[in-house]
């Protein structure tokens, strides 16, 4: 794992962790939930890696300290007073997909996302952005004033979803108008975990996710 740094769209600096494979399959560029940040990834992003993916972490500026990490991207953006709401964190995953896509030769890469920020990228991922696929964790109506399943109807990728059990229905409905052959998404039969935590070893029925998710990265 690297540090890295590079700008957001709007000129704040967006600290991230990149995770480097030789002759990579692809790159993944790794959005976290709210009140997190890039750490959330220190346990999959080396499991990724074993799949044969490079992922860049990205600290967004909604987040926190947590993980016995400080969310570095939100606390420059505090000292020079700008918004950290979850729309204000757009201008990061834009940048985060840049630099990804750079990273990776300037190849398409995927694109995950976690509660909040999977919410943003299925909303970036209707425009026109080097993006080739979707991996999204508990993705909902999380953002304020955007109706979402209306928004992302045009998404012409594939996209793989998955919740805990207790969101499968919110996660269908956000998915509802996209259409069903660029859509997987898989119920969990345990209670799992909200975002991509679900993936984590500590949650109860991790491995059957995992399988999943890799199933998915192999078909695309």
């Amino acid at each position: 794992m690297k540090r890295i740094e590079f700008k957001s769209k709007d000129g704040l600096l967006i600290t991230a962790d990149y995770y480097a494979v030789k002759e990579p399959k692809g790159m993944m560029l790794l959005c976290h939930r709210s009140h997190c940040n890039r750490a959330e990834y220190r346990e999959t992003a080396p499991k990724f890696n074993a799949l044969g993916y490079s992922c860049l972490a990205i600290d967004q500026r909604s987040g926190m300290k947590i993980f016995g990490e400080t969310n570095e991207t939100k606390n420059r953006a505090k000292a020079q007073k700008l918004p950290t709401g979850y729309l204000d964190a757009t201008p990061d995953i834009e940048a985060g997909i840049e630099k990804a896509f750079q990273l990776n030769e300037k190849k398409p890469i995927i694109l995950l996302g976690s509660s909040y920020s999977a919410a943003l990228s299925l909303r970036l991922a209707k425009d026109d952005i080097p993006v080739k696929a979707l991996i999204v964790f508990s993705a909902g109506e999380h953002l304020k004033g955007v109706n979402l399943a209306e928004e992302i109807h045009t998404i012409k990728c594939p996209v793989f979803a998955t919740s805990a059990k207790s969101e499968i229905k919110e996660t269908a409905t956000v998915l509802k108008n996209i259409d069903k052959k660029w859509v997987t998404q898989f119920k969990p039969k345990e209670d799992g975990f909200h975002g991509s935590k679900i993936l984590w070893s500590s949650v109860k029925g991790y491995e059957i996710v995992w399988v999943a998710v890799a199933a998915f990265l192999k078909k695309i």
